[in-house]
C-alpha cells in the first residue's frame, strides 16, 4: 500500500512527465481506502476544491483515494443513504417498512473530487468510480458488517452532466425537490434541485430490496442493520388514538409511561422486526424525538426530552393487555398505512408453539396475511376437534376486505362453500391449491385446462 506523499499540500498533483496515451495512464490508476493519518489532508482538499466546500459525512462511511504513480488524482467518499427520496422509493418500489429495515444496504456517493483538470484526462472520473464500485460492497462488509446492494448519488446538473455516472451504469431516476436536511426532523429549501442517480451493485438488487422473503444469509444482517422507524409522525399519532380504547390494568401513582404509548412502541417495533422485550427497547431507541412525542411519550421534567420504555415496562404492560383486541386495533391501523394492503391476502393456518389445550394438543390459529409485506391483519383460533375449513368464513368477515380482493389458500380450502363465500359474498377472487387427494376435482381441472374451456 502506497505511503502518504511526502509533500501533503502538493500530494494531489500529477507527475510532471508528459503522458500522451490516456488509456495507458488509466491502467496505472489504483484505488485504496484512506489511511487514518491521511484524514486531515483529505478533508482539507474537499473543503478547498469540492464545490460543496464541506468534508462532513453522515452516518457510516468509507473514504477512498485514487493514485497514479503514488500521487493522488481523485478523492471519493461513501456514506449513509438519504432517509427519504421519492424517486428512489419509486425506483425500488419498496414499502415504508421495507425501507426502514433495508435502507442501510443503500449507500450514498456523497463526495467525488477529481484533482487534475478534467480536460486532461476526460475518462479518469469513470475509471476511478468503476474501481471503487468493484470493491465497495466487500469493504463495507468488512467495516460495517453488511454488504451494499445499491449506490445513490446526487448531481448538480447546473455544474456537471453526470457523464461518469452514466458510464458506470447509473440511471438518472428523477430530480430532488431542492430541500436540505436542517436537523434530525426538519428540512429547509435551498432552491437547487439535483438529479438522483442510482445503480445496483449486484444483479437483481432492486428486486431483492422489495421482495417479502430474503435469503437466509441476509436475514440476520437485515436484523442487525435495521434503520429508522418507517412511519411518519402523523401516522403514529393515529395509532395512539386507537390504542387509547384499551383499558390499563396497572394501578397506582408514578407511572412513567402511559399504556397506549408502550403498546404503540411495541407494535411499531414488531413491524420493524423486533422480537422480545429487550429488542423492543433497543429498537425504540432509534426513534426520533418527534416520533416518540407522536406515539404519546411524556416529556421528562429534568431535561425536557422523550425516552422510550424499558424492557421491563414492555413486559408488565403486554402481560396485562387483551391480546386479541390489541391485534385487531393494530391490524386495522396497518390497513390505513399500507395502501393496497388488502388487494391480495393469504389465509394460512399455524400451530402456536408452546401452547397446549386440555386435550394436550397445541392451539391452532388461522391467520389473514398480506402478500407483499407478510403483515398479519387478523387471526382466530381453530375450534377443538375441527380444522381450518369452517374458520375461513369468520376470519374473512372480521378482516372485511374490499371487493376485488384475491384470497389465496392451500388445498385444504379448495371447497365449494369457501369459493362461493369469497366470490358471492365478498365479491373477490380465489386462488386455491389442488392436490391429488381430491382426485375428482383434479381430473376435471386438468381436462378443462387442456381444453381451455373454463370461464375466465
Amino acid at each position: 500500500m502506497t505511503d502518504f506523499p511526502t509533500a501533503p499540500p502538493q500530494s494531489w498533483r500529477m507527475a510532471p512527465r508528459p503522458i500522451a496515451n490516456e488509456t495507458e495512464v488509466l491502467k496505472r490508476v489504483t484505488v485504496r481506502l484512506l489511511l487514518e493519518h491521511e484524514r486531515p489532508e483529505f478533508d482539507r482538499l474537499l473543503t478547498e476544491k469540492h464545490y460543496l466546500h464541506d468534508w462532513v459525512l453522515t452516518g457510516q462511511s468509507l473514504r477512498y483515494v485514487a493514485e497514479l504513480d503514488g500521487h493522488w488524482v481523485a478523492l471519493i467518499a461513501f456514506s449513509a443513504a438519504s432517509l427519504h427520496l421519492k424517486a428512489r422509493e419509486q425506483w425500488i418500489a419498496w414499502s415504508p417498512r421495507q425501507r426502514a429495515r433495508r435502507l442501510p444496504f443503500v449507500v450514498n456517493n456523497s463526495r467525488f473530487l477529481v484533482l487534475p483538470e478534467r480536460q486532461r484526462y476526460p475518462n479518469l472520473a469513470s475509471r476511478v468510480l468503476g474501481l471503487c464500485l468493484r470493491r465497495l460492497s466487500g469493504d463495507w462488509q468488512e467495516r460495517w458488517l453488511h454488504p451494499v446492494l445499491v449506490v445513490e448519488s446526487f448531481v448538480d446538473e447546473s455544474q456537471y452532466r453526470g457523464t461518469c455516472y452514466r458510464a458506470c451504469g447509473f440511471a438518472a431516476v428523477g430530480a430532488t425537490r431542492g430541500f436540505a436536511r436542517a436537523s434530525r426532523d426538519f428540512y429547509l429549501p435551498h432552491g437547487q434541485p439535483k438529479q438522483l442517480y442510482l445503480r445496483e451493485l449486484r444483479p437483481g438488487a432492486r428486486k431483492l430490496l422489495r421482495q417479502a422473503r430474503w435469503p437466509a444469509a441476509l436475514v440476520a444482517l437485515e436484523a442487525k442493520a435495521t434503520g429508522p422507524c418507517p412511519f411518519r409522525a402523523p401516522g403514529l399519532a393515529s395509532l395512539l388514538d386507537r390504542l387509547g380504547a384499551l383499558s390499563d390494568a396497572r394501578r397506582g401513582h408514578g407511572l412513567r409511561h402511559r399504556q397506549r404509548f408502550v403498546l404503540a412502541c411495541a407494535a411499531v417495533s414488531t413491524l420493524m422486526g423486533a422480537c422480545g422485550y429487550r429488542a423492543f427497547e433497543n429498537t425504540c431507541k432509534k426513534f426520533t424525538q418527534r416520533q416518540l412525542r407522536a406515539l404519546g411519550c411524556q416529556r421528562e421534567a429534568d431535561d425536557g426530552r422523550y425516552y422510550p420504555p424499558s424492557d421491563t415496562t414492555f413486559q408488565r404492560v403486554l402481560k396485562g393487555v387483551d391480546a386479541a383486541a390489541f391485534a385487531a386495533l393494530v391490524g386495522s391501523w396497518l390497513v390505513e398505512q399500507e395502501v393496497g394492503a388488502l388487494v391480495q391476502l393469504a389465509v394460512d393456518g399455524k400451530v402456536l408453539r408452546g401452547s397446549g389445550r386440555r386435550d394436550g394438543k397445541p392451539l391452532q390459529l388461522l391467520s389473514a396475511v398480506t402478500h407483499h409485506l407478510r403483515l398479519t391483519l387478523d387471526q382466530i383460533p381453530i375450534a377443538e376437534k375441527s380444522n381450518e375449513i369452517p374458520a375461513l368464513k369468520p376470519l374473512l368477515q372480521k378482516v372485511n376486505p374490499p371487493p376485488g380482493v384475491l384470497i389465496t389458500a392451500d388445498a385444504l380450502h379448495c371447497q365449494q362453500e369457501s369459493a362461493r363465500f369469497i366470490t358471492q359474498e365478498l365479491g373477490g377472487d380465489y386462488l386455491f391449491g389442488l392436490k391429488g387427494s381430491q382426485s375428482g376435482i383434479l381430473d376435471q381441472t386438468q381436462r378443462l385446462l387442456a381444453q381451455q374451456a373454463f370461464s375466465p
